[in-house]
């Protein structure tokens, strides 16, 4: 209830042990026949992250503002279900990040355009170094916030999205 995407950021860095921690939360995430098909990688250098909030023209330039970026990526040779491994390690931080009151965005990157001859991804592969076979899922934006949101609210969940021992539809 209390995470929220945060794309408003304190220039205040993350002490090494909050990095770590965040970083330890997506080892530490469950993977499909304990594969390990992700890969992460930390940037902290101001420039690189600014660098990297060029990846969709228009809505990761917060990333620009971050103190900790984690690009997500998979081997979709390792394991047919990188992108869940992936996306259940990337949440996984974002949920360690809330415990430690540090602010979190997810940038999905997976199937997006840099520009109309090259995806988000490859754009930061080349920005990264980063091998094939290897593929972004996403980026995920940290820092402390510069304000608090509001927990999310009970009364707008989506109740009719839950089917009870079959699927029934609704009216």
């Amino acid at each position: 209830m209390q995470r929220r995407s945060i794309r408003k950021f304190k220039e205040e860095l993350l002490t090494p042990d909050e990095t770590r921690m965040i970083l330890e939360a997506g080892l530490l995430s469950p993977t499909s026949k304990n594969r390990h098909s992700w890969e992460f990688i930390a940037v902290e250098d101001k420039e690189m992250l600014i660098r990297l909030s060029h990846c969709k023209p228009q809505s990761a330039t917060f990333i620009a503002d971050a103190v900790l970026a984690v690009v997500v990526a998979g081997n979709p040779l390792e394991s047919d279900a990188w992108i869940e491994d992936a996306s259940i390690a990337a949440i996984n931080m974002q949920l360690q990040a809330e415990e430690l009151g540090i602010g979190s965005c997810w940038v999905q990157v997976r199937n997006r355009s840099y520009t109309d001859l090259l995806s988000s991804g490859d754009y930061i592969n080349e920005l990264l170094q980063i091998p094939m076979p290897l593929e972004v899922l996403c980026v995920i934006a940290f820092g402390r916030k510069e304000k608090e949101k509001s927990p999310a609210s009970l009364d707008s969940l989506h109740w009719e999205k839950v089917h009870i021992e079959r699927y029934l539809l609704k009216s």
